[in-house]
Order: C-alpha cells, then sequence, then structure tokens
C-alpha cells in the first residue's frame, strides 16, 4: 500500500502546484485541470493538461507566448468563446475537463453553471 500513498501525494502535490500557478497569472483567467492527473491515472511520463481560458488575442501559438508555465505543462489557451462552442461541439478532452477536470481557478465563473454540467457530464 505505500505505493498507493506515495501515488496519491505525489498527484496532490501536482494538483497543488498547479492551483499555486493558476493563481500566480495576472490575467482573468478560469484554469481547470483535465487529463490523467485530474482522473489519477497518471504515469511517469504524464504531463500537466491545463486547460486555460481567458481574453486572449491571437491565435494559440501567440497565445502560449504570452503565459509562463512550469515544464512539463501543456497548457490549451481558450477564450470563453471558443470554449463554449468546443462545448457545442462536444469536443471529448474539453467535456471531459468540465465533467471530470479540477478546478484551479474560474474568474469567468463558468463552472458554477449547474445547468451546463447536469447537460453534458453523464
Amino acid at each position: 500500500m505505500e505505493i498507493v500513498r506515495e501515488r496519491r501525494e505525489h498527484r496532490e502535490r501536482v494538483i497543488g502546484e498547479a492551483r499555486e500557478w493558476a493563481s500566480s497569472l495576472k490575467i482573468r483567467a478560469t484554469v481547470i485541470l483535465a487529463g490523467s492527473y485530474a482522473r489519477g491515472d497518471f504515469n511517469l511520463w504524464s504531463d500537466v493538461d491545463v486547460i486555460l481560458v481567458s481574453d486572449f488575442k491571437g491565435n494559440p501559438l501567440e497565445r502560449l507566448k504570452t503565459v509562463s508555465s512550469p515544464p512539463g505543462y501543456e497548457v490549451i489557451p481558450l477564450t470563453p468563446r471558443e470554449l463554449a462552442l468546443q462545448l457545442e461541439k462536444g469536443n471529448p478532452l474539453i467535456v471531459e475537463a468540465v465533467c471530470r477536470g479540477i478546478v484551479l481557478r474560474d474568474d469567468y465563473q463558468i463552472l458554477d453553471e449547474k445547468r451546463l454540467k447536469k447537460r453534458l457530464c453523464k
């Protein structure tokens, strides 16, 4: 059971570090931890998947230049409108992030809408 405890502690440490990073952002943002760390099925080679919603300008590559993230983070920068469009299209990564992700910060209060989760998450 030692390995289970170590994995739980590692996951909690990564979530705490991600929460600190999200809190340090100097922009209005909603930040969701997604993927294997959110689900708990991460492995040695897993990156930290983060959906970052903000009032970005430019294309995704230009957006990433404006955000400094820790090594090992895979940041997906979206505008609130893009997030809504991806949810409407049923993008599996975005739907999973909303339904099963860990909210690190929610300045836009996107995830406060209970109707959204009820409609998307089964």
